[in-house]
């Protein structure tokens, strides 16, 4: 049996419009806890450094990528079946994360954010001695 995966279109965020009439997509994301950070991988395919905008207010992180449709010129779309659209996501941080600190790069439409861990959250040794 194989899987398909596909792009799930971004829900409706209450008091947010947009300014272009283009779908928006909810990008798929991994999101790997380690020591000293939190690392969340989004696949945002035709997205560039140019073409996100990421944004902290409040406790919630967004990203936002534009994707601009590339047809040649004198050329037109005849079929297509890839979904051309923007992404949008959005994730509500604790106090654990050092907010002064976060750390995004992207490459080949895969969008990289590092989200450290504030000193307080991050895992101690606790050190065991014989009594």
């Amino acid at each position: 049996m194989a899987d398909t995966l596909e792009k799930k279109e971004a829900e409706v965020t209450e008091g947010v419009e947009h300014t272009r009439a283009v779908k928006v997509y909810t990008p798929a994301v991994d999101i790997v806890e380690k020591a000293k950070e939190i690392l969340v991988t989004a696949d945002m395919p035709g997205v560039d450094d140019k073409s996100i905008d990421i944004t902290l207010e409040k406790n919630v992180l967004t990203i936002y990528g534009k994707v601009d449709v590339d047809v040649p010129e004198k050329y037109r779309a005849s079929y297509v079946e890839y979904g051309i659209g923007d992404y949008r996501r959005s994730f509500t941080l604790s106090n654990e994360i050092d907010r002064e600190h976060i750390e995004a790069t992207v490459k080949n439409g895969v969008l990289r954010l590092v989200l450290p861990k504030a000193e307080a959250a991050k895992t101690k040794k606790i050190e065991v001695r014989a009594a």
